[in-house]
């Protein structure tokens, strides 16, 4: 039994570097299959219709306000500064001359990371509620898209029951989601006002964004054959490196305001393919 435990984590450890760089290909190749099979291209156009009203919705309570207290948050700083620097004495003014530019840069690099942590998190709030709403249609597309890659799938029809069902089972998906994230915080924020803890902090937060990411990108294939959300998590831990790789480009993609209305189920289509390569046809068994 060790043994066999050995060669895995050697063939795991040999298999490394072509799943980091396997992880990243996926979004692209999901992109040829749409553009190369046009009865998948049509499945994605309800998806960027649900996906373009939640924009709107969002960008309007969320994205504006939020880009308006970022602007807050520093106006009048280095002016500021520039005033508080020239009352001083003449000697003393010159030698402090430099303040006022180094709070500007330093509000500079401050409006940068909110403004990145806006979109991030602009970007999360789209996928959770497109995920709920667009249940059916994304259930369906990931159900076409696997037909197409493994050549085969239990036969399945749309109807309502079924949908209710989806949006329902999405509904508590995204609850455990949030179950997650509300007893990593605590530990997260206990290190971000610990000395050093802040760059342990930022790095566990990217990492729990990727992996809520993640879940959602994988689900539909699955969720279709009622996987436990447990089992999703360990899936996620059984792909690495692949996952993070994979997690980390969908992040970014779904962080690009606008964009963002199309990479959606662009990722979705993604990671039903990444779904069928790592976890159904070789980890995890029907």
């Amino acid at each position: 039994m060790a043994q066999k435990t050995e060669i895995s984590l050697l063939q795991r450890l040999l298999q490394a570097p072509k799943d980091l760089s396997a992880g990243v290909t996926y979004p692209l190749e999901a992109l040829l299959l749409l553009v190369r099979s046009p009865h998948l291209l049509s499945l994605v156009i309800m998806p960027i219709g649900v996906n373009t009203v939640l924009g709107v919705l969002l960008y309007l309570g969320v994205l504006l306000p939020g880009w308006q207290f970022i602007a807050q948050l520093s106006t009048g700083l280095p002016a500021g500064t520039a005033a508080w620097v020239a009352t001083l004495p003449p000697w003393l003014s010159q030698v402090l001359g430099w303040i006022p530019a180094g709070v500007g840069f330093l509000d500079d690099i401050l409006q940068g990371i909110l403004a990145i942590a806006l979109f991030i998190i602009l970007g999360l709030l789209l996928v959770q509620f497109g995920a709920i709403v667009g249940a059916p249609w994304y259930g369906n597309l990931a159900e076409q898209v696997e037909r197409h890659r493994m050549g085969q799938l239990p036969a399945s029809t749309m109807s309502l029951g079924r949908a209710l069902k989806d949006v329902w089972r999405a509904i508590a998906f995204q609850g455990k989601k949030l179950l997650l994230l509300a007893i990593a915080a605590p530990f997260l924020l206990l290190f971000s006002v610990l000395p050093l803890g802040g760059l342990v902090a930022s790095t566990g937060w990217l990492v729990l964004a990727i992996v809520l990411v993640l879940l959602d990108f994988i689900d539909p294939p699955l969720e279709r054959r009622r996987f436990s959300f447990r089992t999703k998590l360990g899936i996620v831990g059984k792909t690495f490196p692949a996952s993070v790789t994979f997690g980390f480009v969908c992040l970014w993609l779904i962080s690009i305001p606008f964009l963002n209305l199309l990479t959606v189920p662009l990722c979705v289509v993604a990671g039903t393919l990444f779904c069928c390569d790592y976890a159904l046809a070789g980890l995890i068994r029907d």
